[in-house]
């Protein structure tokens, strides 16, 4: 611990601050005391963190994750405030060394201390898996040693905070030499088998004082966890299968927690270090003969090596250069590179150059006087508030109508952001339905037992009619007119432009809600009062009849249409998972025959996980860390992935003319993917206070012509699809 300096609080949270016990990129760890005595360890973010409400979103989650873990081998959190105007965090304050710490004093562990040290960490881990975390950022310094047993600890906003030089545009991702191949392939979507890879490498440390795939350079390192093989060299050969088993390249491969614990039961507790692998010493390790290689091709591809102009050195060189190209893709894909273009080649280089020049050189078809505008969708009214969260903009030609806060619907000009209309006096909350033939559909909540449907005059906003629809079950635009389904749950209602009912349909008694798939209305049924108890009836609908068109699988979502056949996803487990931030992964895609009621099964190349939306026959997969997976919807083969570290995106909007696909995020920021690879175009920065709601509002985004339009919170603007300027 060192004194307090100066700019230092004195206090916290209430907490009396008695020195500092480290410092990080995010923030400084210091050393607290309540009023009864109780030490703490107060983690404060650093101030530009403070003002990133990404940021605060991101250690908010953390917080409430750390809460759920439980255990003799963690420090719990025992108080927070994610919303103060530096947020902070205390924990339990274990006095200690780090494990780093105490290897570089004293020397590797010996065997009964290598025992100890794996029981208490399977331990630990095992806890933090039950809470439904994977640590992510398991290392040396990130394990206190203790007198009753290790402590494992940074499991969530200071997990890599000693790592400043590997970061995804400032977010730090883990630290090379202990993570998994798989987290560095794809940092966002990693299992609990992340941490057993990290275990091996940990243990492997503690017996030898290195790690299995240390290099001098950290992108080295990286390709020596991916591609190489493991430096066992000094590890006791009791423990040598344990390690082996941990660091199996293939994550199905590894031992379970409960094998690995029961392994390190039946080593001899004994002081006796044992016999290393044999031909080699703690002193003196060599790395294999395929690292040597990779630091060799790092050397001539960097120009360091020397080289002759005969065929075989310049095929040298050309492996070389392969080799650290391919090792630079994966690790800017993983983000571990620092800036933009690490390791890129001529080829790549020229592509990206005449795309940006295709793109620049297209002119953008935007409404007529376009320009960057942003309006507040904020209204006082008085009335009791009814807010469904869940406000957004539909567009028709060149005006868009929004529910914000205050008001049932807002009509703006997609050009200049002016608000033309507004009408209705119950905040709400609520995306309009949709709009069409000049009417503009909405809901209306005039009471808390009532639920109507309204439609409006897109010109004036004037009520043209209004039907009472049931209050749990959406209504849905179809080719003839607007689906409902009436209030006591009995029946389908089909209603025309001018209000008239159409026809209505017999509901079932179970659990059914409209739908509408490529225009037609459909009914999705099950057994049982709420969603996802029972496998999934297709219902067709139409006047006095309800026909059974195809059965799907417990919990199958539906997507829209493929060539006129219904899509749905099917899931890998249907099991009910109660935990917050759980996505349930899906493995097919059903095609579903509108003649037969034939389902045909697309397999997914592998399960995936994240809100699925179809758009002109690709399935985009977007996870609440940011990651995105596009899938044909015919083949159900993968076209690309990426990892961005731009968390809470909004569905996408697909552009045609510009080959792109948008994303908005909680806080303003837009994102632009190449529709073709997945590459980033470009990105801008999050909106200067987007209001109070954008935490609970989920982002939108959609274009009119080429301009997009995206809502934050109440907040709605438009932007450029050239992107930032």
């Amino acid at each position: 611990m060192t004194p307090l300096s100066t700019g230092d609080p004195e206090s916290i949270g209430g907490y009396t601050l008695l020195g500092r016990l480290g410092a990080g990129g995010m923030g400084v760890v210091y050393l607290g005391v309540s009023a009864s005595g109780r030490q703490v360890a107060v983690k404060l973010v650093h101030g530009p963190y403070a003002q990133e409400e990404e940021f605060r979103t991101r250690f908010r989650q953390e917080i409430a994750a750390a809460r759920r873990v439980s255990g003799a081998f963690t420090a719990p959190v025992l108080d927070a405030d994610p919303d103060a105007d530096r947020p902070w965090m205390a924990t339990l304050y274990v006095p200690g060394r780090n494990l780093a710490e105490a290897v570089e004093k004293d020397g590797p562990l010996n065997q009964r201390e290598l025992r100890a040290l794996g029981l208490g960490l399977t331990e630990a881990l095992r806890d933090i898996h039950r809470a439904g975390l994977v640590h992510r950022d398991l290392k040396p310094r990130n394990v206190l040693m203790t007198e009753d047993g290790p402590r494992v600890i940074d499991f969530g906003i200071s997990r890599a905070s000693d790592n400043q030089n590997l970061t995804t545009t400032g977010r730090m991702i883990g630290t090379p030499p202990f993570m998994s191949p798989e987290q560095l392939a794809a940092p966002r979507d990693v299992t609990p088998a992340s941490d057993v890879f990290s275990l091996g490498s940990l243990l492997v440390f503690a017996a030898v004082g290195t790690g299995p795939f240390d290099a001098d350079s950290p992108y080295i390192t990286g390709y020596q966890v991916v591609h190489g093989t493991p430096d066992l060299g000094g590890v006791p050969e009791a423990l040598l299968g344990i390690v082996e088993r941990c660091l199996d390249k293939d994550p199905a491969a590894r031992p379970e927690l409960t094998d690995i614990h029961r392994m390190l039961q039946a080593l001899p507790e004994s002081d006796v270090t044992g016999s290393p692998k044999a031909g080699q010493s703690a002193e003196s390790r060599r790395r294999p003969a395929d690292r040597s290689a990779a630091a060799t091709s790092a050397g001539a591809a960097t120009g360091t090596a020397t080289g002759t102009g005969t065929a075989t050195g310049s095929g040298r060189r050309r492996r070389a250069r392969m080799l650290l190209t391919g090792l630079g893709a994966l690790l800017a894909v993983t983000a571990l590179c620092v800036g933009v273009g690490v390791f890129v080649s001529d080829a790549d280089a020229t592509a990206t150059a005449k795309t940006t020049a295709k793109a620049t050189a297209r002119a953008a078809s935007l409404p007529d006087g376009w320009r960057p505008w942003r309006t507040e969708l904020r209204y006082d009214v008085k009335g009791v508030p009814l807010d469904y969260n869940s406000p957004g903009c539909v567009a028709e030609g060149s005006a868009l109508f929004c529910g914000g806060t205050g008001a049932t619907v807002t009509k703006v000009d997609a050009a200049s952001g002016r608000t033309l209309w507004r009408t209705g006096t119950r905040p709400q909350g609520a995306q309009p339905i949709g709009v069409r033939d000049g009417l503009v559909y909405v809901y209306e909540d005039p009471d808390d037992n009532t639920r109507r449907v309204v439609a409006l005059d897109a010109t004036t906003g004037h009520r043209r009619w209004q039907r009472d629809i049931n209050k749990s079950e959406a209504a849905v635009l179809y080719d003839g007119g607007l689906l409902t389904l009436s209030p006591d749950y009995s029946s389908f209602v089909a209603y025309g432009p001018s209000g008239k009912e159409l026809w209505q349909a017999p509901s079932l008694d179970e659990y059914c809600t409209p739908s509408v798939l490529g225009g037609v209305p459909y009914a999705l049924c099950s057994q049982g009062t709420e969603p996802g108890q029972a496998p999934v009836g297709l219902m067709r609908l139409g006047p006095g009849s309800l026909t059974e068109t195809a059965t799907l699988p417990k919990k199958a979502e539906a997507l829209g249409t493929v060539g006129g056949q219904p899509l749905f996803l099917a899931p890998q487990t249907a099991k009910d998972v109660y935990e917050a931030g759980y996505e349930r992964p899906y493995n097919a895609l059903l095609r579903v025959s509108s003649e037969t009621g034939q389902v045909r099964r697309v397999p997914l190349a592998r399960p995936l996980t994240g809100a699925a939306t179809l758009v002109d026959g690709v399935v985009y997969f977007v996870r609440s860390d940011g990651s995105v997976t596009a899938v044909s919807a015919d083949s159900g083969r993968q076209l690309w992935q990426k990892v961005t570290d731009v968390e809470s995106l909004s569905a996408p909007a697909v552009s045609a003319t510009y080959e792109r696909v948008y994303f908005s995020n909680r806080f303003g920021r837009l994102l632009a993917l190449d529709s073709r690879t997945g590459a980033e175009v470009w990105r801008t920065s999050a909106l200067a206070d987007p209001g109070d709601n954008a935490q609970s509002y989920p982002p939108r985004v959609l274009l009119v012509k080429d301009a997009i339009v995206a809502m934050s919170g109440d907040t709605a603007f438009s932007r450029s699809p050239d992107g930032p300027t």
